[in-house]
Order: C-alpha cells, then structure tokens, then sequence
C-alpha cells in the first residue's frame, strides 16, 4: 500500500460524522466527483466497502480517487444546496446529473407599485427580495397558502401605475368580488395601505409572526368599534391561524450581497484559515490555508497578516469580510482593501443571526482542516507530538512515550469484574491493540490484586509471543495500585518500562521512586494527554462490565435452581420473556414450557418464592 492510499484511508477513517459534502480528487487533483451526505464518514466509507454492490460508474470512480476533501454544514439540506453550487462550477466528470436553480424554488415579492407575492425558480437581479431557497414542497405551498388567506394581495400580472389606474381600463377580477384582492387595479386602494400590507408579508416570511398578530389585532379592534363585525370575525379567524401556525419557517433573505467568512483557529503552534466565498447570497466555494510560524504571535496579529498575504493575491474583494477575530490595524486594511476594490469594504465580527451561523460553519470546517493537517504531519517518520516531549520532560523519563498502555478496572462489589487495555500510539489511539479481561483469580473486592493480575497476563503474554513493550505504562489509581504493578513487573523482570499512576480526585500523578505526587498545571499538555488516555481506559472498561451485567443479569436468578440447564432455562426465557413473569406464573403455568415437568416447575416456583 503506498503513502497516497494510506492517507486516503486515514482521512476516511477520520472524517466528520456530520452533514455536508464530499468532493473526490484524481492523482492530479482535479475533482472528479461531489456528492452531499447526512452523515459524510458513512457514506464515503459505502464507496470502499468489499462486496458493496456498485455500479459500473462507482467502480471506474473508486479506481480514479486519489484524495478527498469535506465541506461540513449545519443541515442536509444546505449540503444539497451546496452541492448543487458546487457542482455547477466544478463540472466534474463522475456526477451522472447536473442540477442547476430550477430545482430550488423561492418566494418573489416584485419590486413596483402594489407589488405580486409568488413563487419562482427563476432569480432577477432587480431590486425584488426573494425568500428561500425552499426545498420542501410541502412546506413551499402551505407557506403560499396561508399568506393568500391571511393578505388580500394581488394575483394579477398587469403593471400598475397611477396612469393605468387613472385610464380604469382594467377591469375587477373575481378576487375581488370574493374579497381576496382591494382593487389597486382602479385605485380602491392606497399604495401606502398595500404598501404596509407588503410589509407584514415579509414579516410574516421572516418568521415574525408576533409583529403580523399585532396587525391583525389592530384592525379587528378598528372593525369592532366601528360596528363591522363580520370583518372583525374575519380578523379573529387570521389571529387563530397565525396563533397556529407552531412551525416557523427557517428561510433566507436572499439579498445578493458579495461576503467572505473567514475563521481562523490555532492549536499546538499550528493554524488553520477557511474562507467562505459567497457570492450574490450563494456559498459558492471554500478555502483552507494552513498557517506556519504562528507560536508566537496574537490571534489579531495572525488574522491582521492573513488578510493582508490573502487578498494581495485574490483577483476579487469583497463588499464584507466577516471575521472571528478583529484584526490589527483594521483601519489601515480597510483603506488599503477599499483602494484594491475600487469600493467601500467592511471588516467586521458578526454577533447575531445568520452571519454567526455561517462563521460558526467555517470554524467548525477550520476544526476538520487542522486536525486532518495534524495527522498528516504525525503520519511522518520524524513527527514527534509536543505533548509527548512535554510528557517526557515533566515526569523525567528516560525515553520517549511513544507507545503508552493504560489499564483500567470496572466491578461492582467484586462482580462481573473486568479490565480494559488501550493503546496509544505518538499520542493517538490504536484501536486494533485495545484488549479487555475478565477477571479469574481474584473473588474479593480488592482493585490492587486485580490490577496485579491483568498486568501479570498482559506482560507474560508479551514476554512468551516476543512482541513490542510500551514505553509507558498508566494506571488509574495512586501509590496502591502503583506498588502492585510495580512489583509484578520486577517479578517479569521489566523493570525498565516506565509507570505512572493517575489519581481521579485532585488528577494528581505517582511515581514508583517518589513518596510525593506530582501535580501538573491543569492546561498542561502532558496532562491534558494522560487524562484522555486514562479515560479512553474508563470508557472502554465501563462499556465491557456493562456488556457482561447485562448478559449476566438476565441468567443469574435461574443458575443456582437444581435440575435447570442451559436449554430449560433457554426455554423459559422464550415462554416468559421477563423474570417477573416468572414470578407470576403457576406451577401449572410452568408446566406449560418445553423441557419443563411437574417436579421441576414445582422446583422453580419455590425458587422464585423463596
């Protein structure tokens, strides 16, 4: 297997869990294919599985990718939407259909005198404001639907103006004899009145339904006093609706505005900036930038120097630029990108509303970015993470913890016990070395003996089959649980590997040669790394002792009746189901079950009784 497909492989493994997008790569990295996905690490993880039924252009494309990249969102539904930008600018070769505006419908409201309220799929640049996209239809019709029974807006397609009016040669409409439309057409009435009519429509689509009840509310109360209450009825009817309405549309103004987003995170001296490109309302692209020299530097400083390398080579300026952090000396990036634009630019942190949600997407896409950034760099011969020499430096150690065992141990007064092994390997994880034990020797409540026993099994084992130590061994306990390893590991012989305890309550750290715990700052690195091992340890420990209560549980109410074997008892589980059913049963009753006789039902009765 060459390095390629080894990272390939690593970045499957690692990919997020989340919605978004996934775009495939040739050797060359030419995108070959993107595609949308609830969850991205199932779905690209279906493209390699062995005997998945594939059709012949999957196979052709499996055999071309080379690299992957993701694009994490908040929703399915943006991946589908950005999928569909994506695929339109990208073109590529293994997409079998390209989907382009037409699939997504908006809501219109034209920009004239007594403006129309309708849906299209076709986007004008003309001043009109659109909501959407919708991708529900449902949802799409019920949304029309109530705004044509709560608003008397025109359904016509003729352009009024006060000449049209004035001339009168248009002529009223059934929507108007029914009461679904005033008549601008012969100026019935006001464009201040439609105007404001218009107004609550778009509150109404901005999900401000508080604001239209309010409307409502006036005019019912104006109908009342002035003794029309067949429209004060009809106000009350549109509270109710409005009132019911529980589900709040989650669409956008699309308002064409050219913006970037730009987060940028640090961790472990390495950085990582996304730019999201998002051109006429759309999100039509992402960059990331990996970041070198940054250790010492501010945030502001790093955003300040980013902004500047960046656009100096961009071909385009945004109107916005919509930042994580504020930069240095915004003043003066302002003016020298105003310069560069030909046009007033905009640095700014966003707090509310749309615009966090999207900086908080591009954050989380930096996240993703960095960490796949991180393991490319561990991936190398010569990596050596800083919290490992950070390890070594702080307890002394005579080499370095490239490979560390820790041992955890889960019971509950002495039964189902059992110990967890994990494996971590240049600070990360190895799954397939993870081990877990039953515990066979000791019958009592005592963690050290216990402790003793898995790691007198872990060493002789590895002692017999020849295989790698670690270089560091960690317990979960203090000067108790230290004292027993350290001893069985003098009785192997093996004295040379390193050991440390982790105490839970104060995470204070034992050494075998001190009376005296060490106590690491709580950020420290080296900390940070042994609590994640010895949790990974907890966790693994817990999820077997579980496993083994559960199994254990359900059997160990009927073990100790005489005469009852393993199939009897399988019998009365399959009659049963529950241990209180049981209980509940007659001898009779018992009698009933497959394998079960008089004597013997009389046997498990008194049992369960007893």
């Amino acid at each position: 297997m060459t390095f390629e497909s080894e990272n390939l492989l690593q970045k499957i493994k690692e990919a997020p869990v989340d919605p978004g997008c996934y775009i495939y790569k040739n050797s060359d990295g030419k995108i070959i294919y993107i595609g949308k996905a609830k969850n991205i690490r199932n779905r690209i993880k279906s493209y390699f599985l062995k005997g998945h039924s594939k059709d012949t252009k999957t196979k052709v494309l499996v055999t071309n990718i080379a690299d992957v990249e993701f694009i994490v969102t908040h929703s399915e539904v943006e991946a589908l939407i950005l999928e569909n930008t994506l695929i339109k600018k990208h073109k590529p070769k293994y997409n079998i259909s390209l989907r382009d505006d037409k699939t997504f419908p908006y809501v219109r409201i034209t920009n004239e005198p007594f403006p129309q309220v309708y849906v299209t799929r076709k986007l004008i640049k003309d001043d009109s404001l659109y909501f959407g996209p919708y991708t529900d239809a449902k949802s799409l019709k019920e949304t029309i639907r109530i705004i044509k029974t709560l608003f008397t807006v025109r359904s016509c397609k003729y352009k009024l103006s006060e000449e049209t009016i004035k001339k009168g040669k248009i002529k009223l409409c059934m929507d108007y004899h029914i009461k679904k439309c005033e008549g601008p057409c012969r100026g019935l009435v006001s464009a201040d009145d439609y105007e404001k009519m218009i107004s609550k429509v778009i509150a109404f689509l901005r999900g401000k339904t508080s604001e239209v009840i309010e409307f409502f509310n006036e005019k019912m109360e104006k109908a009342s006093k002035g003794l029309e209450f067949e429209n004060a009825a009809i106000f009350r009817d549109h509270i109710n609706i409005l009132q019911n309405y529980s589900r709040r549309q989650s669409v956008e103004l699309n308002d064409f505005i050219d913006r970037d987003f730009i987060n940028i995170i640090i961790e472990s001296g390495d950085g990582c900036a996304v730019v999201f490109r998002v051109r006429q309302g759309k999100l039509i692209g992402r960059d990331s930038f990996f970041l070198d020299g940054v250790t010492n530097y501010e945030t502001p400083e790093i955003m300040r120097n980013f902004l500047q390398q960046y656009y100096s080579k961009a071909k385009f300026v945004p109107l916005e630029i919509l930042v994580n952090v504020v930069p240095e000396e915004e003043s003066v990036l302002k003016k020298w990108l105003t310069e560069t634009r030909s046009g007033k630019v905009t640095i700014c942190r966003p707090e509310r509303g749309e615009k966090v949600r999207l900086l908080k997407m591009a954050e989380k896409n930096a996240r993703i970015q960095l960490q796949e950034y991180l393991l490319k760099k561990s991936a190398k011969p010569d990596y050596i993470p800083k919290s490992l020499k950070k390890l070594q430096e702080d307890l002394s150690l005579p080499k370095l913890p490239h490979r560390i065992e820790a041992f955890d141990i889960s019971n509950i007064s002495g039964k189902f016990a059992v110990a967890s092994l994990v494996t971590f390997i240049n600070a990360k994880p190895r799954k397939s070395e993870y081990r877990r034990f039953k515990i066979k020797t000791v019958k009592c409540i005592d963690d050290f003996a216990m402790m003793a026993e898995v790691i007198k099994r872990r060493y002789t084992r590895l002692i017999k089959e020849k295989k790698n130590f670690p270089d560091l061994i960690l317990i979960d306990g203090g000067k108790g649980q230290l004292s027993s390893v350290k001893f069985v590991m003098s009785s192997l012989q093996l004295d040379d590997i390193s050991v440390v305890g982790l105490a839970k309550r104060l995470e204070e750290l034992y050494l075998p040669d001190s009376n005296e715990p060490i106590l690491l700052p709580r950020d420290s690195t080296a900390l940070i790394l042994l609590r994640r091992i010895r949790d990974e340890a907890h966790r693994f420990a817990i999820a077997y002792h579980r496993k083994l209560r559960k199994r254990g549980g359900i059997t160990s109410r009927l073990d100790d009746i005489p005469g009852l074997g393993k199939s009897k008892k399988q019998e009365l589980w399959k009659y049963f189901k529950t241990i209180s059913r049981m209980g509940s049963a007659s001898v009779e009753d018992l009698c009933e079950v497959n394998g079960i006789g008089k004597k013997l039902s009389h046997t498990i009765w008194e049992y369960l009784h007893s």
